[in-house]
């Protein structure tokens, strides 16, 4: 018998639900037309006025705002809501360019941490479990959602944050935590540190891991699974549209239930913006439909992947998204060839390599060069040249196999590629591009 965390949402037939998304969609799209100039000159550019849409029949007519938008608007031009009812921003680790700030009213708060108690409790978790929360914490939504998450659950909660996995493991272990929720990079890395400081998945209690913010492919899940002994669900979500719990992982592992009642996802043809038939692979739009403060409508994650309502035999009638194969925008051309690092990821564990790796992308002589750096484990590393020399020729192959492309692999000594206490880099491009 599966646990829920609101059954009657979260098994709610498809007509109810499409009128629940129906009437909040309606309401939402005025609520925003009213009170953000910034979404109200898209909408008037479109020649769209609230009084179209009339149910998510109609979220097509509505335009689309990008990563892009969000940077001009910045800091509070999406905002819809008054300051004074605002109680907390987030905002993302983005690299380039201004941050994206999320506002949040109190009501958006208590309906995001109920987002991230489905998911705790979906990963099995009840108000018996000890959960500790290893996801940074801060302008990261990662710690303070699955934090409240974990309140609304009942869980007494470890609000460890990432690093000092000594100390984690250390808790880990006295406190008898049985769930963990971080990145998956950093789960594997506790995962090591366990194994060296001589203990093995029995001197643990954890049952189950709650791991995103980051793509993770299922070989790396298997192989945390192995090095914690627990079962390892996916949750996803993204800072613009609240944080972790946009959707979640039940027990069955085929992808993540959307939380329908407060987001609308659309699959699109990211070059053509077209909205594509369910089951289609393209580029994932969602559509907040319970935000009060920062309210986007079709917001472009940049997220490949298919959607699908096929029956769960959890008994959820949530949509599913399947794992994100990629984005549209981190996808690498490299002479040609659409190149994800997921693809890599998939070969190197296969092959036996733990998930420590760095791509480099260059341009020598108007060429494109792919390097690929993968660390050895104890066990595999091997001072004889020969043996290492034929290692890498073997992964060429099988990295070629799959991308199409020839790389150059170097196998380096265990330890040297700098582990993430947050989220992973796994790609360096130094390319100059000026086209």
């Amino acid at each position: 018998m599966a646990n829920y965390w609101n059954r009657e949402i979260e098994c709610m037939s498809r007509e109810d639900m499409k009128k629940l998304q129906d009437e909040r969609l309606v309401a939402q799209v005025k609520h925003v037309y009213e009170n953000v100039p910034y979404y109200k000159n898209l909408m008037d550019e479109k020649g769209v006025t609230p009084d179209d849409i009339k149910s998510t029949d109609d979220l097509h007519k509505l335009p689309f705002l990008t990563k892009a938008d969000l940077r001009e608007a910045y800091p509070y031009g999406l905002l819809a809501k008054p300051l004074s009812e605002c109680t907390e921003i987030h905002s993302t680790s983005g690299t380039t360019g201004k941050r994206v700030v999320a506002f949040y009213t109190k009501n958006d708060i208590d309906l995001w941490h109920d987002c991230c108690a489905r998911a705790i409790v979906a990963a099995g978790g009840t108000k018996d479990d000890v959960c500790q929360v290893a996801y940074g914490y801060g302008l990261f939504t990662g710690g303070a959602g699955l934090d409240g998450g974990s309140h609304k659950v009942g869980c007494l909660t470890l609000p460890m944050s990432s690093g000092n996995t000594e100390r984690q493991i250390q808790f880990m272990m006295d406190l008898e935590s049985t769930i963990l929720c971080c990145t998956p990079s950093y789960a594997a890395y506790i995962g090591e540190t366990l194994k060296e400081m001589g203990y093995t998945p029995d001197d643990i209690k954890l049952k189950a891991g709650i791991f995103g913010a980051e793509p993770w492919t299922e070989e790396m899940r298997r192989e945390i699974e192995k090095s914690l002994g627990i079962k390892a669900y996916d949750i996803y979500g993204l800072t613009e549209t609240s944080g972790p719990g946009v959707s979640f992982e039940c027990s069955e592992q085929t992808g993540m239930h959307i939380n329908e009642d407060h987001f609308i996802a659309e699959i699109i043809d990211p070059d053509t913006g077209e909205v594509l038939p369910e089951g289609s692979k393209g580029e994932l739009v969602f559509t907040s439909i319970t935000k009060e403060a920062f309210p986007l409508l079709r917001y472009r994650t940049r997220d490949i992947c298919v959607l699908t309502r096929e029956k769960c035999s959890c008994g959820r009638t949530l949509i599913k998204m399947c794992k994100p194969m990629g984005r549209s925008d981190d996808m690498l051309i490299i002479r040609g060839v659409n190149v994800f690092p997921s693809q890599i990821e998939t070969v190197l564990i296969e092959q036996g390599y733990a998930p420590n790796y760095l791509i480099e992308v260059d341009r020598k002589n108007n060429v494109d060069t792919l390097d690929i750096n993968v660390e050895l484990t104890e066990e595999q590393f091997s001072d004889t040249v020969k043996d290492i020399q034929k290692k890498e020729a073997e992964l060429v192959e099988a990295i070629k196999t799959i991308l199409g492309i020839n790389p150059k692999v170097h196998l380096v000594s265990p330890k040297t590629i700098a582990r993430s206490e947050g989220k992973a880099v796994r790609v360096i491009d130094k390319r100059k591009l000026h086209d």
